[in-house]
């Protein structure tokens, strides 16, 4: 039975939402690159692997940044794989730098860069050195927040440097995922980080922000819950709220609550057995 939104929408808004050309792609480029083993088992048995593949979350493992990045599927999918495949350093109460989690996260995507990695760091750590010890509760929410949503906080990071500077930030240019480049600003100081911008005119920027960034940003109105709890803030403040917001956490999908995130039964019968 078709799902209300998939009958709401004309066929090729729908194929695009779901990036369904992006998979038909990748999957020509692995046909190709494989074709003598694909060969002894026949066309349809790879196309069906394939696409299970893909529903299940696994289709990213192993694979290069520019794939697990091309879609939020992906990125969600990329999420849950860390989660799971190294839960136990949250479980046994282990305690790594930044550059131990980015290893981590290279066994997974071997191209995985560091400044994403050091960005997800500086949420947790603010203004503590970048050798400190994280908790992978503490990481992984954090790393959520500035993988999946890196576009919209790059678009954040040029608006909060214009409100400290007195700028209009409408004249910011907002950057697409698809563009593949984004424009350089100037760091944070450290009194932009003390002084902060004023909340209500910031959460009415951001959300003008959020309607050209339908499909890559946090629900807006969730956004505007996070900025009306307090006066004013600062830009790492902001990032902290949302990655320990509920329903950020919820509405993205891809882990599960704070309290859950050591329990997975499957998984844990599963080493039992082994």
């Amino acid at each position: 039975m078709l799902s209300p939104e998939r009958l709401a929408l004309p066929d090729y808004e729908y194929l695009a939402q779901r990036h369904v050309l992006t998979y038909m792609e990748d999957a020509v480029c692995q046909l190709l690159e494989n074709k003598e083993d694909i060969s002894q088992y026949g066309v349809a048995r790879f196309f069906t692997e394939y696409f299970n593949s893909v529903c299940q979350g696994t289709h990213i493992l192993f694979r290069e940044f520019s794939f697990i990045q091309a879609t939020p599927h992906n990125r969600a999918s990329f999420l849950r794989a860390f989660w799971k495949c190294f839960r136990t350093v949250g479980k046994n109460g282990d305690l790594l730098t930044m550059r131990e989690y980015h290893c981590l996260l290279q066994l997974l995507c071997p191209d995985f860069p560091l400044e994403l990695t050091q960005k997800a760091a500086r949420i947790v750590l603010m203004d503590d050195a970048m050798d400190c010890l994280m908790s992978f509760s503490d990481f992984l929410f954090a790393f959520q927040i500035q993988f999946y949503y890196s576009e919209f906080l790059e678009s954040v990071a040029a608006i909060y440097q214009d409100l400290l500077a007195g700028k209009n930030p409408n004249t910011v240019i907002v950057p697409t995922s698809s563009s593949g480049q984004h424009r350089q600003r100037p760091p944070l100081g450290e009194a932009s980080v003390l002084e902060g911008v004023e909340a209500s005119l910031f959460s009415q920027c951001l959300e003008n922000l959020c309607d050209r960034h339908k499909y890559s940003c946090p629900p807006p109105a969730l956004v505007k819950e996070v900025l009306s709890n307090v006066q004013r803030l600062t830009f790492y403040g902001f990032l902290v709220a949302l990655s320990k917001h509920h329903g950020i956490n919820q509405a993205l999908g891809a882990l599960p609550d704070k309290g859950d995130l050591m329990h997975d039964p499957a998984m844990d019968e599963e080493l039992e057995r082994l």
